[in-house]
């Protein structure tokens, strides 16, 4: 261990770290499109199912408290870039679906945060990215949770 860097061995320091590096640049590229990152994850995971996902849902996929995901899709919303409606199975959850102007600017914000982060990851062999994206779910994205639950997993998104 370096004198210099007391955590530098520490795992939990350093992916806590290097989120908020990833995700400081992740939220300056989207910034102009009116977004920060959990703005555009709600947006994506609204996005990835034209039949929506639910409020609850997002919130297990994203850790966060269902508060917080309300005030996230309040603001989406008023942006013109969600829409809430009744969940067909279950009247009492609200479907959270992307709007065409949703879908749009998903897509130009998907293409800034790729640009964001290739700086992060130049000079790193594709090989060494995809096992990092590989461990990194292990950790995020639960493998075996029953459909239904609130928590399935998602791909792809941060």
């Amino acid at each position: 261990m370096s004198t210099n860097h007391p955590l530098a061995e520490d795992l939990g320091f350093l992916l806590s770290r290097a989120s908020g590096v990833v995700a400081r640049s992740a939220s300056a590229s989207l910034a102009p499109l009116g977004l920060r990152v959990r703005s555009y994850s709600v947006l994506a995971f609204a996005g990835e199912d034209s039949a929506g996902v639910t409020q609850r849902r997002l919130a297990a996929l994203m850790g966060l408290d269902p508060s917080q995901v309300v005030a996230l899709v309040d603001d989406l919303e008023s942006s013109g870039l969600v829409t809430r409606a009744p969940d067909p199975t279950d009247r009492r959850n609200k479907l959270i679906i992307a709007t065409e102007k949703g879908h749009r600017i998903r897509e130009e914000a998907q293409q800034r945060v790729d640009r964001a982060q290739s700086g992060h990851f130049d000079g790193v062999p594709q090989q060494h990215l995809e096992q990092l994206r590989s461990m990194l779910r292990r950790i995020a994205i639960p493998e075996e949770v029953p459909a239904g639950s609130g928590t399935e997993s998602a791909s792809g998104a941060q």
